[in-house]
């Protein structure tokens, strides 16, 4: 049952000595027995989890605890675990704790990505609740706006009426990524490849390349049709694009692939700019979240809806070296 457990399991002395594990602990903290006996628990938390002194007081206080700790494999990695113990006495009367780990990282992950589509969907509620009350009078001021520009008289205040119409075009653009948010919008999905529009999208893509200064490079595998709404993965991909082309200075190279990867067709974009800055790292995909100075911090929001409604994930990675978005599509 020890070796057998699906779970990683660690017997220790009251002192924290560990002096048994079986093949799941060597697993998921990619060490082996003697290291993990040698170095004892110490070795396999992080302290600075401000939850790991409660969990050492209880244990001192107890012999016994339970919660989640942030923990650490043998590379430095680390990871979220659900932690138990029990105590028991050995053959020879002594007191020893079992502790029971499971690496909970893929369950917080799933958590968080729920809470945010809610919020997601909340938001994209609400547009559409008050989009179309807005958009009718917005649709009048914008008419009368141009009827007055066309009028000889009214012709030294054409600037300003250009100024107001361009203003609510904007408006309306922002309306319409705030209804792409709703999680129960309706698309239709059907058999497409993702090559063929990303093909289709490079001469607008590479003209904004062009115009910003930033050089593009396409590395597409053969992967095969998966369900699509191809409008909508144009605003993805549009949307990713241009994130990349924003986070880099100019001369910066994006990099567009797609691949496959198990059951899973992947499309990335890899940018060359600064980086993600931490304390944003969690927050990413939040509305109204943005870094730039004209930005509505809508536009990665819209990509993490448009990706729901595919059952697609996203994730990312990043350094000072750059930023890569993967965006996940089930076969």
């Amino acid at each position: 049952m020890f070796n057998n457990s699906i779970d990683a399991v660690l017997l220790a002395d009251p002192g924290g000595g560990v002096y048994a594990a079986n093949p799941e602990a060597c697993r998921i903290f990619e060490r082996t027995e003697d290291e993990l006996c040698q170095s004892g628990i110490d070795c396999i938390i992080d302290t600075t989890d401000p939850s790991y002194y409660a969990v050492l007081k209880e244990w001192n206080r107890t012999g016994k605890f339970k919660g989640e700790l942030t923990l650490k494999r043998k590379n430095g990695a680390i990871f979220t675990g659900e932690i138990s113990s029990a105590i028991f006495k050995d053959k020879n009367g002594h007191y020893k704790t079992s502790i029971f780990i499971r690496d909970i990282t893929e369950r917080k992950q799933l958590e968080k990505e729920m809470a945010r589509l809610d919020r997601l969907n909340l938001v994209g509620e609400m547009a559409a609740g008050i989009g179309h009350e807005i958009r009718n009078p917005m649709t009048t001021v914008r008419g009368f706006l141009q009827m007055l520009e066309g009028k000889q008289d009214c012709s030294k205040y054409k600037k300003y009426f250009n100024l107001m119409i361009s203003e609510l075009d904007r408006t309306n653009t922002i309306i319409t990524e705030f209804l792409s948010l709703a999680k129960n919008k309706t698309v239709e999905l059907k058999p497409q490849n993702i090559n063929h529009i990303i093909q289709a999208l490079f001469p607008l893509i590479e003209a904004d390349g062009m115009i910003t200064d930033k050089n593009i490079e396409i590395e597409t595998s053969e992967v095969p049709d998966i369900a699509l709404n191809e409008k909508e993965i144009r605003q993805l991909i549009l949307n990713l694009v241009r994130n990349g082309f924003e986070a880099m200075s100019p001369g910066g190279k994006l990099t567009i692939k797609t691949f496959r990867d198990g059951d899973e067709v992947v499309f990335a974009v890899q940018d060359q700019g600064g980086g993600i800055k931490t304390d944003i790292l969690d927050k990413i995909g939040t509305p109204f979240l943005t870094t730039k100075d004209y930005g509505t911090g809508l536009g990665l929001a819209v990509c993490f809806s448009i990706a729901s409604r595919h059952n697609a994930t996203i994730n990312f990675e990043t350094s000072l070296c750059g930023t890569t978005f993967f965006v996940r599509f089930k076969m």
